[in-house]
């Protein structure tokens, strides 16, 4: 017998994938002498007329699955394109070969338009971690990823350098009452926003028993490599906030949407992967059609999380700026695990995802950063369509984080801290510098990207203590 693919089942009309491999185990063990032409017209032949090979024990099952599946099926099976679309990689010899691959593979989906790949990527669930792809009328929940509106939030205040020495203890004391991170639990004192009045919490039956939660995290950040921190940026002459070239003091989070966000990724794509069959290996990738009404439930919901997001910033801000008597000049902030409806630069509509990924259109303000210890940057956007309007979201993981944990031991990381200037409120050793990327290779496979107009240095960081 030839080698028997799902692709040659697809081809005579057999879509449903148990069957395929219920066909494919019978196949390999009962007809192994036919040659795979003569076992694809056998197959076709059980397809078309399923009545007259019941009687057979070899073929019986078979016909039996048929008949059983003859009516229409509640989802569609999609195959995967031959080859797959455009997709340009931005510092790809520093990008790890199955992030290139998990990239390929979401090329390789039908309603794929255009890809690209950012130079921090690395290997992520569905859609690495880095990765840009601009869909035709259809939202993937796994491209967007499951921290929905995770983003960076900057706000650039009205005190030179020198403030958080004079005033380290107040901002350490400040942090700890008013910053929250981890799973449980919330801040001490209720946080109000206009986000958890949304008429949508009432119109989408899933969403009514989240609302309780959204209000308990709203303002506090999750585990991981969220963090809120206080830190020194230097502007550069002729940035465009339009600012005097010179140092501010800064503050600078960056977490998503807590448990509501995760709980409408998880909703949103066992839905598609019930609704769009693909390949098993593709399967994560499932999509909801744009014009369905589960597409725009769940652009709703997203939209949702994005918001309450931002909603968390805005109070993580607040709430310390005001504890320090601190006054904003000017606020960047931007989303980076999302989808929005866009146009390519051939001027088609599409929907363009970016999972761990900076939008870059032409002048839009963006922050890119690199770790506990290495600068972030503040940048513009060149508007560049190879990339998709993106820039990368941060340096990147160069190890796991196992790896990152058996690499390096809590006063070798303290030692490290030290030398940087950097005070840290709580953290591992799981997001030690060492775990990233270097942020000024990462910056530099992407100066056709964007415009750097400051770079923000760590000084006291607060992330969460597992």
């Amino acid at each position: 017998m030839g080698n028997l693919k799902t692709k040659d089942l697809s081809k005579i009309g057999y879509h449903n994938d148990q069957l395929r491999s219920l066909v494919i185990g019978i196949a390999s063990r009962n007809f192994k002498h036919h040659s795979k032409q003569q076992l694809l017209d056998l197959l076709a032949n059980i397809k078309d007329n399923p009545e007259a090979f019941l009687d057979n024990e070899l073929t019986c099952k078979i016909a039996e699955k048929v008949i059983g599946k003859v009516e229409a099926p509640l989802f569609k099976t999609y195959q995967l394109r031959d080859e797959p679309v455009r997709c340009k990689i931005y510092g790809g010899k520093g990008i790890e070969i199955p992030a290139k691959k998990q990239m390929e593979l979401a090329n390789l989906l039908p309603v794929s338009l255009q890809g690209a790949l950012m130079p921090d990527a690395h290997m992520g669930f569905g859609l690495p971690i880095g990765g840009v792809l601009a869909t035709d009328n259809a939202v993937i929940p796994y491209a967007v990823g499951m921290d929905i509106g995770c983003r960076m939030a900057l706000s650039i205040i009205d005190e030179s350098e020198g403030f958080l020495k004079r005033f380290e203890y107040q901002v350490k004391q400040a942090l700890r009452k008013h910053t929250h991170f981890g799973m449980e639990g919330g801040l001490d004192i209720r946080q109000e926003h206009e986000v958890l009045d949304s008429a949508i919490f009432n119109e989408i039956p899933f969403l009514k028993p989240l609302r309780g939660k959204a209000v308990r995290q709203l303002g506090t950040s999750g585990n991981g490599n969220h963090f809120v921190e206080f830190g020194e940026i230097e502007l550069l002459a002729g940035n465009s906030l339009n600012l005097p070239a010179k140092k501010y003091v800064a503050l600078l989070t960056h977490s998503g949407s807590r448990g509501l966000g995760s709980a409408i990724a998880r909703h949103y794509t066992q839905l598609a992967m019930n609704t769009c069959k693909l390949p098993r290996h593709a399967q994560q990738l499932a999509r909801l059609d744009m014009h369905s009404e589960a597409g725009q439930e769940y652009w709703l919901t997203m939209t949702l999380a994005g918001d309450y997001a931002k909603a968390c910033h805005e109070r993580i801000h607040a709430n310390l700026l005001k504890a320090l008597g601190l006054k904003v000049l000017h606020v960047v902030e931007n989303h980076h695990n999302f989808a929005w409806k866009d146009q390519l630069a051939d001027g088609r509509e599409v929907i363009i995802h970016r999972k761990g990924a900076t939008p870059a259109h032409e002048g839009e303000l963006g922050i890119i950063p690199g770790s506990m210890t290495a600068p972030a940057y503040l940048v513009s956007g060149k508007g560049v369509g190879d990339a998709l309007y993106s820039a990368s979201h941060g340096a990147g993981r160069a190890m796991s984080r196992q790896k990152a944990k058996d690499s390096m031991t809590v006063s070798a990381m303290k030692k490290m801290l030290t030398k940087a200037g950097v005070t840290l409120i709580g953290g591992t050793v799981e997001e030690n510098p060492m775990a990233y990327k270097d942020i000024e290779t990462v910056i530099t496979a992407q100066q056709d990207l964007v415009d750097t107009h400051g770079k923000f240095y760590p000084r006291i960081v607060r992330m969460n203590k597992e």
